[in-house]
């Protein structure tokens, strides 16, 4: 059977389990590419296939496993306690303030490029403040998530940096005419906050900072046996160094995790029993976590392993008639969208955009047009449960991955539509080449 259609089936036989809420994510990234692949006919290979995808994504469940034992140590200890409370005062028990404060926060913390760090300070920042008013969830997943995935087009972010190398582009370049669609994207996020905001308000209303709850506060009343007030200077010095290592790269992701674990470990909990307990304290959560990661793993190998993803790659570039070819930079654009999705971003990136950037030269459409046209869809892309730091994301928000989708799609939809429609208003990338 083609390759390229066994690909598209075995996308579309995934989603709809795990979207119907037949099979679970873990269940299914294992079960479906593994069935796939037999009825291709790889039956030989495809061991070797699972063990390549589960060896390069073994270095980010690793840095996943003690970044969640870390920051969730932390939150034991109390050091965000401060700065919960202080937030409390800000926003007045108004939610509208905490969902603008939501997008304005992680629009900061994104700066530096890395997902999974900042779900964990902004969820560890904001997640109490979700429970004491009793907010919707969602909201705060949809919000942080699709502000992630604006914020990820800086040069020094994965998508712009892998389309500059598969293209031999420089970054730079490639990135400055993208920034007033990314301006309008996050324009429109804090009109969408607005939205949850006054849609919150109608529910619960305003809620005074000092008015009691039905929820005390997540780092307040939670193991307040673990409590560790007068060491919260060196736990704060300790995230800092632990953040700043992230960003300059002293060290792999995984190796600063698992230094900053054993080092907060040591001087917060002595004594071993104290350690185990800690651990056995969050090991569900890591659990829920990493396994997902380790399936995936198996997914992106078997797709890659068995040649799916050049063939549907080669199989949509093929379907672009000619008389269509003169658009290929909002052509790229919109297929961005379902390909980051239902493909890892080095798949699309080093396996599509060479293939798209060469058919749309013989429109004379630039390579550097096909490649800004290509980032339109990462708000969209970080909702493919290929993509570990959004398994990160719904653990630590306490929600459901199938329940995330289904009601971020449509927003982070429209937030790149925002971003390509001004992409193309700015000749970032033309319409018509």
């Amino acid at each position: 059977m083609d390759l390229a259609l066994l690909g598209f089936l075995m996308v579309a036989t995934f989603m709809t389990l795990i979207m119907t809420k037949r099979m679970t994510p873990l269940v299914a990234l294992i079960v479906v590419p593994t069935a796939f692949a037999l009825l291709a006919g790889f039956a030989s290979g495809v061991g070797d296939m699972m063990i390549d995808g589960i060896k390069n994504l073994a270095p980010t469940g690793v840095m996943l496993l003690f970044a969640i034992l870390f920051f969730s140590i932390m939150t034991d200890t109390g050091l965000f306690d401060p700065l919960v409370n202080r937030l409390l005062r800000v926003v007045h028990g108004d939610p509208m303030l905490i969902l603008i404060g939501t997008v304005v926060l992680c629009a900061l913390v994104s700066l530096d490029g890395d997902g999974s760090t900042t779900y964990i300070i902004t969820i560890a920042a904001l997640l109490p403040l979700y429970k004491r008013y009793d907010m919707n969830r969602l909201y705060l997943c949809c919000l942080l998530m699709t502000t992630s995935g604006i914020m990820n087009l800086t040069p020094w972010g994965g998508p712009t940096a892998r389309a500059a190398s598969a293209l031999k582009l420089d970054p730079a370049t490639l990135f400055l005419p993208l920034i007033p669609g990314m301006i309008a994207g996050l324009a429109a996020l804090i009109a969408l906050a607005v939205w949850f905001g006054r849609k919150e308000r109608r529910r619960i209303g305003h809620v005074k900072a000092n008015e009691p709850t039905a929820f005390t506060g997540m780092a307040v009343s939670q193991f307040p046996e673990a409590r560790r007030p007068h060491l919260r200077w060196f736990n704060g010095a300790l995230t800092l160094a632990l953040i700043a290592g992230l960003v300059t790269g002293i060290l792999p992701l995984s190796a600063l995790m698992m230094l900053a674990f054993a080092i907060a470990m040591i001087v917060n909990y002595p004594q071993v029993a104290e350690q185990k307990e800690r651990i056995s304290a969050h090991a569900g959560n890591v659990l829920s976590v990493v396994s997902l990661i380790f399936a995936a793993g198996i997914f992106t190998g078997i797709l890659s392993g068995t040649g799916m993803v050049e063939a549907m790659s080669k199989e949509v570039v093929g379907f672009i008639p000619p008389v269509l070819g003169p658009y290929m930079a909002p052509i790229t654009a919109a297929l961005s969208l379902p390909f980051t999705f239902f493909i890892s971003n080095d798949a699309f990136y080093f396996g599509m955009l060479p293939i798209l950037a060469e058919a749309g030269t013989h429109y004379g459409v630039s390579p550097m047009a096909i490649a800004r046209a290509s980032l339109m869809g990462q708000p969209v892309h970080l909702l493919s449960p290929l993509v570990p730091s959004t398994y990160l994301l719904v653990s630590l928000a306490g929600i459901d991955l199938a329940d995330h989708q289904r009601f971020t799609l449509v927003p982070a939809a429209a937030i790149c539509a925002v971003m390509t429609i001004v992409g193309m208003a700015v000749l970032a990338f033309p319409l018509v080449g």
